[in-house]
């Protein structure tokens, strides 16, 4: 059996809080997995360790997994995890840490990572309704934010792990991933790079290429070759793709100076 990866949507508890939970598993071969950045915290554990906690990537990292290699994880909403953390997000930003260095023996006892979520929030309650809110209007109405700009860069700084540019940068190639998973789920190629730019929020085919080769590390043609390679088959993203493929007005909408 070759290199798995499958998602599914959290309990009714986590709605709006975690996007999804996850397994990945490798094969009888290693398999060098292409992280990029994706605005998310995550809780995650390879099978027979502590869990970890990793914070939002700035930029990608591949990591070789060894073959026969488990791993489950917990991908929070962006903003969200910051209140379960019981800290700020932009101490996390880059980092991978033990879970048990911010929840002590909690962490360590249990190996439900979505039931020491639940536990984690019933402890300190639901996200910043405020924040939740300005994040939303990341991608639409800036004016319309219930604080000020400049509070809210600090404020999603502290909530995200990113500033909102960055954040909106990353968010919008997730928009891109989503529509390249939705071509491979049709069993259709993702290649046509102008029509995918246009439908994920970019300006043009070339601000979708720099982009990539910020995001990804390599250009589009590349990293479209490995995601048909690797999540061709085996693969299911829908808990984390399908709401961004809903997302109309964030693709309207772009920033200003091209970013």
């Amino acid at each position: 059996m070759g290199h798995s990866f499958r998602e599914r949507r959290p309990a009714p508890g986590l709605r709006g809080l975690v996007v999804a939970i996850w397994t990945q598993r490798t094969g009888a071969e290693p398999y060098p997995h292409r992280q990029v950045p994706n605005g998310s915290v995550e809780l995650r554990c390879h099978a027979g360790a502590a869990p970890q906690l990793a914070g939002p990537l700035t930029a990608p990292v591949v990591e070789v997994l060894p073959p026969h290699t488990t791993i489950s994880g917990v991908r929070f909403a962006p903003g969200a995890a910051a209140t379960v953390l019981g800290m700020p997000a932009s101490e996390l930003t880059d980092a991978v840490i033990d879970a048990t260095e911010i929840w002590g023996t909690l962490a360590a006892a249990d190996d439900d990572l979505e039931r020491m979520v639940l536990r984690r929030l019933r402890a300190t309650g639901p996200p910043d309704p405020v924040m939740s809110a300005a994040l939303r209007l990341l991608w639409t109405d800036r004016s319309a934010l219930p604080i000020s700009e400049r509070h809210f860069r600090r404020r999603c700084q502290e909530a995200t792990g990113l500033a909102p540019k960055a954040l909106h940068r990353v968010l919008r190639f997730q928009v891109f991933l989503a529509n390249v998973q939705s071509a491979l789920a049709r069993r259709s190629r993702p290649d046509r790079l102008a029509a995918l730019a246009a439908a994920s929020g970019y300006a043009d085919q070339a601000h979708l290429t720099r982009e990539c080769a910020r995001l990804t590390g390599v250009t589009p043609r590349v990293f479209l070759r490995e995601t048909q390679l690797g999540c061709g088959h085996g693969h299911d993203h829908e808990a984390s793709f399908a709401p961004l493929l809903k997302m109309a007005d964030f693709v309207k909408n772009r920033l200003p100076d091209r970013a």
